[in-house]
């Protein structure tokens, strides 16, 4: 049977089998291994992770029509929620799990920021391996002093390391996209940067680059009274724009805030 994509949902379905091959390998799946997918459509990619016989396969869904389609063909083998993984409430484990998501383009930052927010020192997972709109791939793996350098390559970068596999083509896909995408792989970072709340490091990445092209004396006063006492302290110029910063001086900024507002 036919199935549709549902513009809402923002939903392309990945069909060339030998990228379908090449992405369930990069996850080095085993008999022990716990493998978590985001969106799993139509099954494409599910049919190839079930081959590699993992411990436990858990497929998040929200198309109710989609959910009757994948139980008909992995009830047996996969646990199966219907639900909207940004609102999903189930506390599952994520731990040395293998998530996988040919992410919808409309909400695919969102729910990298929730993986993001997830990953913590006791609940680590083994890796993420996502597909992006090229566009937005760019941007997570931008450097600074670069024009897709923003808060979302900060954010990305801050407990990740990412690697970049490959760009698909359009034709890849059903429906065929109007852009290219992109796989990424992202691993846990052994020591990163520690920061209280990541809304904070949000906020601070929010002031800077709402103000791109001004200097950054100007988002440093928003935060700070004492801006130029920050600014000798974390060794800043002030005179620079945002995109000069590296990350590490914006989660150093963010430890700065955090403590001015405690």
């Amino acid at each position: 049977m036919l199935v549709r994509a549902k513009k809402s949902l923002g939903q392309n379905f990945l069909i060339d089998e030998n990228i379908l091959k090449e992405i369930v390998n990069l996850g080095n799946i085993d008999s022990k291994s716990q493998v978590i997918e985001i969106g799993p459509g139509t099954g494409n990619l599910t049919k190839e992770i079930v081959k590699k016989n993992p411990k436990d396969l858990i497929l998040i869904e929200k198309d109710r029509f989609l959910i009757d389609k994948l139980n008909s063909q992995f009830s047996d083998k996969a646990k199966i929620i219907n639900s909207d993984f940004l609102e999903l409430k189930n506390h599952l484990n994520f731990n040395n799990t293998i998530i996988f998501g040919n992410l919808p383009y409309n909400v695919s930052t969102q729910i990298l920021t929730k993986l993001i927010n997830l990953n913590k020192t006791n609940n680590n997972f083994l890796k993420l391996i996502l597909m992006f709109q090229k566009e937005v791939a760019d941007r997570i793996i931008a450097k600074p002093n670069t024009n897709n350098y923003g808060r979302l390559s900060i954010i990305s970068q801050w407990k990740l390391d990412i690697e970049k596999l490959k760009d698909i083509n359009e034709n890849c896909f059903r429906p065929k996209p109007k852009v290219k995408s992109t796989i990424l792989i992202f691993k846990p970072k052994n020591n990163f940067f520690k920061i209280k709340n990541s809304k904070n490091l949000e906020h601070v990445t929010n002031i800077f680059f709402s103000l791109r092209r001004k200097m950054i004396k100007k988002p440093l006063s928003i935060l700070f009274g004492n801006y130029d006492l920050v600014s000798k302290k974390l060794n800043l110029n002030i005179n620079d724009r945002p995109q000069k910063l590296s990350p590490l001086k914006f989660y150093e900024i963010c430890r700065e805030y955090e403590r001015s507002i405690n």
